[in-house]
């Protein structure tokens, strides 16, 4: 039985972050709800999950896969609970955030501005469950470190 799950430890970590970048491509693509640049910055370690278990499959009798997964998943655990934290107004944003290219009189630049403002990562413009999707990250980013870090166990004890 245990051994059923060491199997299925990568190819269930790669189906859903294929299916949480699915997600949030339909909500940002589909449903028209724009992306924060942290928004955007939380998609990159569910890419580098799906390339990590790809390689931790196929070449499963080494132990580097499951550590880079969990550096990867506490990484999308700091930067989802940092924008969590602005979102609730703990940490202040950051320039990258802000949205403070609209304090120009130029016409012209303002239009443009307008066209390509992005958004302020403290507001919160979907959300599921009465969740915003930064604080669902927060919370799949650690479940996936827990769950990596009890299957590094696991496979010690092997």
């Amino acid at each position: 039985m245990i051994n059923k799950i060491g199997n299925l430890f990568y190819p269930t970590i790669i189906l859903i972050s294929i299916f949480t970048i699915l997600s949030a491509l339909y909500i940002e693509y589909i449903l028209s709800v724009p992306a924060c640049k942290l928004c955007l910055y939380q998609r990159i370690p569910y890419i580098f999950s799906i390339i990590i278990c790809f390689f931790g499959f196929f070449f499963s009798n080494n132990k580097i896969w499951i550590y880079l997964l969990i550096i990867t998943f506490i990484g999308s655990l700091a930067v989802s609970g940092y924008h969590v934290g602005i979102e609730n107004s703990i940490f202040p944003e950051f320039s990258g955030c802000r949205n403070e290219n609209l304090n120009t009189t130029d016409k012209a630049e303002l239009l443009k501005n307008l066209k390509s403002s992005l958004l302020n990562c403290k507001d919160v413009n979907f959300r599921i469950f009465g969740f915003s999707l930064a604080t669902i990250n927060f919370l799949l980013s650690f479940a996936f470190t827990a769950i990596s870090i009890r299957y590094l166990y696991y496979e010690k004890d092997k």
